[in-house]
């Protein structure tokens, strides 16, 4: 049977993208950021999965405002690099796995979570970042990867309960698909971050840290932050951490091996975080 490994966390900048793309991971602003994954790197090729589930937010480039799903599954072949209005980004296609993805969708939907199904889209620096923080820059993906997008751009968003919650029919339905996969769940997106308005350029690096303990000790308990906590403390675009819960609770109930842990500020004006948790 198939098996939830670990699972992997990271924010999904998109100046962090621009930065490798352009040659600039190794400019004195940067370096310090690109040197806190390279732990992640090598880990990943001595952890290599068959399959990445990855929890990330589409940046109204495959869904416009006319039409935001809440949670939607990737069930196609393959997914090409969105243009984001300056071009697609010179990364590989991502490759996906219809079989396991169709049979998460069909297990989820009869768990009584709504999944819109996508058979088609292209993916944005939300996908693509933390595949390029991970894997470097890389002429092909290391193993298919189903794009898993959650609405947090558009009011009203998912709780961070019914996302942990999710999380955990993600991972019973994993377990139930009849081949002998290893599988990661990456939940991306954040940490502490706004864009706009008075308070654009919000980091709050000790409520930042606290989420990255209590998402290693006690998730459960921090399912039930309400949305507002997120908004007061870690600025509007901080809603974006509801995505980690997914992975989360796709993890064993067992205390998880903390394998890799890392926090930087800044990447243009985003806190970064970055957890891997293996599964005991």
């Amino acid at each position: 049977m198939a098996k939830v490994t670990a699972s992997v966390y990271t924010s999904h900048v998109p100046a962090i993208g621009a930065a490798l793309d352009l040659g600039k991971s190794g400019d004195a602003y940067w370096q310090p950021l690109f040197a806190g994954y390279e732990p992640s790197k090598a880990w990943l090729k001595d952890n290599t999965p068959d399959v990445i589930f990855l929890v990330y937010n589409d940046h109204a480039t495959a869904f416009s405002l006319d039409i935001i799903p809440t949670f939607a599954i990737g069930c196609a072949a393959e997914y090409r690099p969105a243009d984001e209005g300056w071009g697609p980004r010179p990364v590989p296609v991502v490759k996906g796995h219809p079989e396991l993805a169709a049979h998460i969708a069909h297990s989820v939907i009869q768990d009584d979570f709504d999944l819109t199904v996508i058979n088609k889209m292209d993916v944005d620096h939300g996908l693509t970042v933390p595949l390029s923080l991970m894997c470097g820059q890389v002429s092909a993906w290391p193993c298919p990867v189903i794009p898993f997008a959650v609405n947090v751009v558009q009011y009203p968003v998912p709780s961070g309960r019914r996302c942990f919650n999710l999380g955990r029919a993600i991972g019973k339905a994993i377990a139930l698909y009849d081949q002998p996969l290893k599988v990661q769940v990456w939940g991306t997106g954040g940490m502490s971050h706004q864009l706009q308005g008075p308070r654009a350029g919000l980091i709050n690096r000790e409520w930042d840290n606290k989420f990255l303990d209590r998402l290693i000790a006690e998730p459960d308990k921090l399912a039930d932050v309400p949305h507002m906590e997120y908004v007061h403390e870690a600025g509007s675009e901080g809603i974006e951490l509801v995505m980690w819960l997914i992975a989360r609770g796709a993890m064993s109930n067992n205390p998880p091996r903390v394998a890799h842990r890392f926090y930087h500020v800044p990447a243009s004006n985003t806190a970064v975080g970055h957890l891997i948790l293996e599964n005991s």
